[in-house]
């Protein structure tokens, strides 16, 4: 028997979706297939307007509406601001995708209270200030659908990125605990881990030939 096509198993027609950070890298992908799955897409983006309206664009060839959005989600009244647009533009909100995230280290000796604090407010704090703003729309509605970008690094740790690795740490436990609250009100939250992925965020590391090496060398499929 054929296995069913992607497009077959994800049919979001009709339905309304945020993407934080989807202006490039993973949150981009993510947009450009849920427009292709028939979702209407709303994609934030903090400082290059040009990629998101670029994303826009291409989430619109789908056929669906698009949307893009200048917010900054570590902050509540950005992420207030988003859902508000989101809400205002298509009358609700169906699926959330908390993706806005920063990658950036140092020896935990070295690290300044600035370097960690971006950390923890944009990924940790902006998923917990976005799931805040949109959760009394889900509940009314009855149902919804959030997904968490964490990393494998918030699972196993990452030398030299404690700050990275305890904020999607935090994402993980938060995910956790809000299943478990919005279940009852018809709400999944799910999260994702993904590990090495070839994004504008990780191209310093990746563009050096050694560094690439050892990192594929950890990866069991031997690539990123």
């Amino acid at each position: 028997m054929p296995k069913p096509s992607l497009d077959a198993e994800l049919d979001l027609e009709g339905r309304v979706a945020v993407v934080s950070g989807g202006s490039r890298g993973i949150g981009r992908a993510t947009a450009v297939r849920l427009g292709q799955a028939g979702a209407h897409v709303v994609i934030n983006y903090l400082k290059d307007r040009e990629a998101a309206e670029e994303c826009r664009t291409q989430v619109e060839a789908s056929g669906v509406k698009a949307l893009a959005v200048k917010a900054d989600v570590s902050q509540t009244e950005g992420a207030d601001e988003l859902v508000r647009a989101a809400e205002s533009a298509f009358g609700r909100l169906d699926i959330l995708i908390c993706n806005a995230g920063v990658w950036e280290g140092a020896a935990v000796e070295e690290m300044s209270e600035d370097l960690w604090g971006r950390a923890i407010d944009t990924n940790l704090k902006g998923t917990w200030a976005l799931c805040r703003a949109a959760t009394p729309g889900l509940k009314r509605a009855g149902f919804g659908r959030i997904v968490i970008v964490s990393s494998t690094a918030g699972q196993r740790g990452e030398a030299f990125y404690s700050n990275y690795a305890a904020s999607k740490g935090g994402q993980l436990a938060f995910m956790k605990s809000l299943a478990t609250e919005l279940a009852p009100h018809g709400v999944n939250v799910n999260a994702v881990a993904p590990g090495w992925v070839e994004t504008e965020m990780t191209a310093g590391a990746l563009s050096d030939a050694g560094e690439r090496a050892d990192i594929e060398r950890s990866m069991p499929v031997g690539r990123v």
